[in-house]
């Protein structure tokens, strides 16, 4: 597939793919917000956020672009979390925020300059508590980088988004990748690709891995005319996961393969990359307050990969009809889990193991273990919770000494 460049001056047309990945990515970055603010007594926060391929600003339709987005979201949250802190009796928080916005297109940083400027004169004139710098850089991501990373280390910002939206292109290199998520304390990567490019880097580096994959679809790697037909199929959706997840899971501990959902062919991917498991918990929500936005072929329990696509699996739109099926997983695959660590295991630990693998949202987590009559949740003073919203990182989840399926464990989690 050829790769087309947006066409910035003469107005670029925003995509239906564009405008579900824009959904997500400004509500996430509102309760991004708001979780790095939630304490009561922080008075001051500084972050950065990096667009590497910002674009012009706004689309022929009006739309902001993601720099827009990004700066409107930071002043809504910024102004609507500190009217509740005021009247909670807390002092308000003060932000500084660095954004660098950097393209390969001139035409599109100059064009993007006009949009951003009366936005952020506003901001410098009406919200005291905001100190926004932007900073415009005008090249390739890849020799970009090295000048984003130097004005990150100038500045000591230990908090940092990037934004990776390449529109179909393949111009952000995997160590890169893992290179940004080992830099600062606490990043976070959005980034967006096209499927075939990734297949299409495969097949050049890694061939036999790819044969293997593709196998079963009687596709080769070097037939991905052939892929069109298939992309549209949920087993497609399955094995692109897979190759998404299998590609790009070393680059970080928590890894969101989900794609952009597109019935008619699930071309485009929107992946989030994390460090911690209270961003990956929190993306995962997100989702579900998006239902349909993105997509996921496989199991919907703690093991979403785990399962043949030739003969298993069902769509995941992050929905109601989705929340169910996982519901009815999890009452399976969380007591399993408990059982490999013995027969108890703390809250904290328990998250940061299952969140690279689950597209669940935390109620239906939190429902399953209330629900389990197989768990007890310990609190730290030894009390028992019997609620799903009140359970807390420091408690432990714990087995019941009569269990009513401990069979399954003395035959290795299967029966019959």
């Amino acid at each position: 597939m050829v790769e087309k460049a947006y066409e910035w001056t003469d107005g670029a047309v925003l995509e239906e793919h564009s405008r579900r990945k824009h959904r997500i990515l400004r509500e996430y970055f509102s309760q991004y917000l708001r979780v790095r603010w939630r304490r009561p007594q922080q008075n001051r926060f500084r972050f950065a956020i990096v667009d590497g391929f910002a674009g012009g600003g706004r689309y022929k339709c009006g739309a902001p672009g993601s720099p827009l987005i990004f700066i409107e979201e930071l002043r809504a949250t910024l102004e609507a979390v500190n009217l509740h802190r005021v009247e909670q009796g807390f002092d308000p928080i003060e932000v500084e925020c660095l954004l660098i916005c950097n393209d390969g297109n001139r035409d599109a940083i100059e064009l993007l300059k006009t949009h951003v400027a009366p936005i952020e004169a506003a901001v410098k004139a009406e919200v005291a508590k905001l100190h926004l710098r932007v900073d415009y850089l005008n090249d390739t991501f890849e020799r970009a980088y090295p000048t984003i990373q130097q004005l990150l280390a100038a500045g000591q910002y230990a908090n940092v988004v990037f934004n990776l939206d390449q529109c179909g292109h393949s111009h952000v290199d995997l160590r890169t990748i893992v290179t940004i998520m080992r830099a600062q304390r606490s990043v976070e990567i959005f980034y967006t690709f096209m499927i075939e490019a990734l297949i299409a880097f495969l097949r050049k580096n890694d061939p036999t891995v790819l044969a293997t994959q593709l196998a079963y679809l009687n596709v080769t790697p070097d037939d991905l005319a052939g892929l069109q037909g298939a992309m549209s199929k949920n087993v497609w959706l399955g094995t692109a996961e897979r190759i998404v997840f299998e590609t790009l899971g070393t680059c970080a501990p928590y890894v969101s393969p989900f794609s952009i959902h597109n019935p008619s062919g699930w071309r485009y991917w929107f992946v989030h990359f994390a460090n911690s498991y209270r961003a990956r918990q929190e993306y995962n929500d997100v989702l579900h307050n998006n239902a349909t936005t993105q997509a996921h072929f496989g199991r919907s329990g703690l093991n979403m990969l785990s399962y043949d696509p030739r003969d298993e699996g069902a769509l995941y739109l992050f929905d109601d009809a989705g929340r169910q099926q996982a519901h009815g997983q999890l009452l399976e695959d969380i007591p399993r889990l408990i059982s490999r660590a013995g027969d108890a295991i703390e809250i904290g630990e328990f998250y940061e193991g299952i969140y690279n693998l689950t597209p669940a949202h935390t109620q239906d987590i939190h429902a399953a273990i209330i629900d389990n009559p197989d768990i007890e949740v310990i609190t730290p003073t030894g009390g028992e919770r019997r609620k799903p919203n009140t359970i807390a990182v420091g408690d432990t989840l714990k087995l019941k000494r009569q269990i009513s399926f401990f069979p399954m464990f003395l035959n290795g989690g299967k029966t019959g």
